[in-house]
């Protein structure tokens, strides 16, 4: 056969499975009058076109994509002519896999109208989907993505559904999770020992809403656990049965307008809470948000709402618009989210009032995603696993994250896909999650990594895997100091490859001389960094007890300030004052951090806003809120001093320690710590030269501190960078470690 340029093979690569990109080919080629086929493979999507027109169809590839499409690459070159005398849709092929399955979106808007819709056969059909919306990563084994590879391979399609299912010009050609009524999944509603329910399980379970018993209802990624969000006493027995003492609950409302009654909504949060990944958003409360929902967010400044996500939600709400829904995870205390239906009846037995299920498999447990605008506190369902594309090209590294808010990376050429939100790793059950999710990323990206890599603690479930993993394979694992690794993750989101100035906020972090750190300046060229100043340590009197008791790190203020015989006396009422007063005094089980978070802590303790937290990071927050309510205030003159790079913050604090007016003090205490923050990185900028800051860590989820961070470090002249395609907190060190490994490997110019 001749070569010719009126034939040519096509490849377009990056998320074009699963979102009708086949299809979308499909009626661009007849429109064109082109010749050939269409098919999905393990690199993407390849397609053969025969006919003059085919430039144009490489043209409109990119720029008319679907709209749950990310096209990162076409590439064409002439190819045989063979002769076709239509264009079709073939058989996938097989190959190497370098594409990438979607995530998980809200039931689009065509969906919406059948749903709700009588005359349409998926009237109230739970599990209506398209190739434009539903699951996608939750319910996919492996690559390609085609109906066998699915949970769906369980479900033979009908005649009719078969019928859309083959015909390029329906909506659902090739949707690989499309069903209905017929041949779909179903829906059961149970009591809390799995006995079923009569009735229709949506109405059914709307009652039981109403009448304050708690639901455990099955998504995408998981279960949640429901109840009547205005319903005092229904939050508060949620609360007890989860042993979820003061954490906020997210809310499910019908729509933006049902926000706006209890939260204030820009046009930029709508878009967000409208999107298709329908995370949660975090928005200032309205002032009287905290009686019309009592118990779900007490004492913070703002509200995580989220809208509708799946065809059963929508379902509950349009029986009910005017709802409010406690949707949290459905867990034990601390446990990885409920995904398997005899899961749920035993795991949470006890907590559940009634279940609401299905019997589609759900293949990989996936949280909802957490917002604040622009950026993520928790990011999971709805984005996962969409790739971040790294300034360089390396060899495949697994990155395992840390303890606390664990995530993992795996990197694929240029590209790193970092995990759904894993959490803290300090039970069995999370570290079992941790493991399966390395195992399902791995699988369907077919990869074997070349390196792994993990945070310096060796005591980490994460650190002592990767060793394992390395040892067991043959490969090098690398370990990453904390702070390192969440400066790097900023500057690999950036495709930064130039020294940068590094501010590191967060709780603790091993330090790369053994000791905790937490508040640091680092200079970072890539795999290597030099620590050029830190906060000024404070002692943790009992270790990680302090990180829990916000009054143990005031008492070490005092000690710090030399006045640690007022401990016993300004905390009179908790029995361990004279002994944590003897422990500093003798350096007893006490060591010192340079931790930014435990400096909230410390301020918190001093202004008595919170003596003992009931989860990780509810001092400074309930700080941020104090200090958001307060009109601002200039920084305190001479609140700090620097000396040999040492941030030292103990004026402040001993300012704080007589005041009597917390909200004022809250906001003076953000106000100083942010100028302060600016002189001591300007300074740094001054003697390196370098004009460029990335920072991370946990406190920079803080806006009252990062907004005035980037008003000064601005006014200074310089540029600040802070992350957004990862949450700042310990979510983001898998993509900093892995970063670090690849740079590390790239300078020694070993490549495999």
């Amino acid at each position: 056969m001749q070569v010719s340029i009126g034939a040519v093979r096509i490849r377009v690569a990056g998320i074009v499975q699963g979102v009708g990109f086949r299809p979308f080919v499909w009626r661009l080629a007849h429109e064109l009058g082109l010749k050939g086929w269409v098919r999905n493979d393990a690199a993407g999507v390849e397609i053969h076109a025969e006919g003059e027109n085919h430039e144009a169809l490489i043209a409109r590839l990119q720029a008319e994509a679907p709209p749950l499409a990310r096209v990162d690459g076409v590439s064409a070159q002439a190819a045989d002519i063979e002769g076709a005398d239509d264009f079709t849709i073939v058989e996938s092929g097989g190959g190497k896999v370098s594409t990438a399955i979607g995530h998980d979106t809200a039931v689009c808007p065509a969906c919406l109208d059948e749903l709700f819709d009588q005359k349409s056969r998926r009237w109230r059909h739970g599990f209506i989907t398209c190739t434009h919306c539903g699951p996608r990563y939750t319910v996919t084994r492996r690559l390609p993505y085609d109906r066998p590879q699915t949970s769906l391979a369980a479900f033979s399609l009908c005649p009719d559904c078969q019928r859309e299912y083959t015909d390029p010009a329906d909506r659902r050609f090739h949707a690989e999770t499309t069903c209905c009524p017929n041949c779909g999944p179903r829906l059961a509603l149970q009591d809390a020992e799995g006995g079923p329910l009569p009735g229709d399980p949506i109405s059914a379970t709307l009652a039981l809403l109403q009448a304050g018993q708690i639901v455990a209802i099955k998504g995408l990624g998981g279960f949640h656990l429901a109840c009547d969000a205005r319903n005092a006493a229904a939050v508060a027995k949620l609360r007890a049965r989860k042993q979820r003492e003061e954490k906020p609950f997210a809310v499910m409302l019908t729509d933006g307008a049902a926000c706006a009654r209890y939260a204030k909504v820009g046009a930029g949060e709508t878009a967000l809470l409208e999107s298709p990944a329908r995370p949660v958003v975090l928005l200032p409360k309205q002032p009287e948000t905290d009686d019309l929902l009592p118990g779900i967010a007490p004492g913070l400044a703002e509200i995580g709402l989220m809208l509708p996500v799946t065809p059963i939600q929508f379902l509950l709400f349009h029986e009910v618009p005017e709802m409010a829904l406690v949707m949290t995870s459905a867990n034990p205390h601390g446990e990885p989210l409920v995904i398997d239906n005899d899961e749920a009846r035993q795991r949470l037995h006890g907590i559940a009032d009634a279940y609401l299920l299905h019997d589609r498999y759900i293949v990989v447990r996936c949280d909802d995603s957490v917002r604040r605008a622009a950026t993520f506190i928790r990011r999971a369902r709805g984005y996962v696993p969409r790739a971040i594309k790294l300034p360089a090209v390396g060899p495949s590294v697994l990155a395992v994250g840390g303890w606390f808010k664990n995530t993992v990376c795996i990197t694929r050429g240029d590209e790193a896909f970092v995990s759904q939100h894993i959490g803290d790793l300090d039970n069995a059950a999370a570290c079992g999650f941790f493991e399966e999710s390395i195992v399902h990323l791995l699988h369907i990206l077919d990869l074997e990594p070349e390196i792994v890599a993990h945070d310096l603690h060796p005591d980490f479930h994460s650190t002592r895997f990767a060793a394992a993993f390395a040892a067991e394979r043959g490969i090098p694992a690398i370990g990453v100091q904390h702070h390192h690794a969440h400066i790097a993750a900023v500057c690999a989101e950036y495709g930064i490859v130039e020294p940068v100035l590094g501010l590191a906020l967060d709780g603790v972090g091993l330090g790369a001389d053994g000791t905790a750190w937490g508040g640091e300046l680092l200079r970072v060229e890539g795999g290597e960094f030099e620590r050029l100043g830190h906060l000024y340590p404070l002692a943790l009197p009992g270790g990680d007890v302090a990180a829990r008791e916000p009054w143990r790190m005031a008492a070490a203020v005092l000690h710090a300030l030399g006045r640690g015989g007022e401990i016993a006396t300004r905390f009179t009422d908790e029995p361990a004052a004279k002994t944590v007063m003897t422990m500093l005094a003798r350096g007893l089980n006490s060591p010192q951090t340079s931790s930014a978070g435990r400096l909230f802590d410390a301020a918190a303790g001093l202004l008595n806003v919170k003596r003992r937290a009931s989860f990780e990071g509810q001092a400074a927050m309930l700080l941020e809120g104090l200090a958001a309510s307060h009109d601002p205030v200039p920084p305190l003159a001479k609140g700090w001093r620097i000396e040999n790079a040492v941030l030292d913050l103990r004026p402040l604090l001993a300012q704080l320690s007589a005041s009597d007016e917390s909200s004022h003090a809250a906001a003076l205490f953000h106000a100083t710590f942010a100028a302060a923050l600016v002189a001591w990185v300007a300074e740094a900028a001054r003697q390196s030269g370098i004009q460029t800051i990335a920072a991370a860590g946990g406190c920079l989820l803080n806006q009252v501190l990062s907004g005035a961070l980037q008003k000064g470090l601005a006014h200074e002249g310089l540029r600040l960078l802070l992350p957004r395609e990862l949450p700042s907190n310990d979510g983001g060190l898998s993509l900093g470690q892995a970063w670090v490994a690849i740079t590390g490997f790239r300078a020694s110019g070993v490549m495999r």
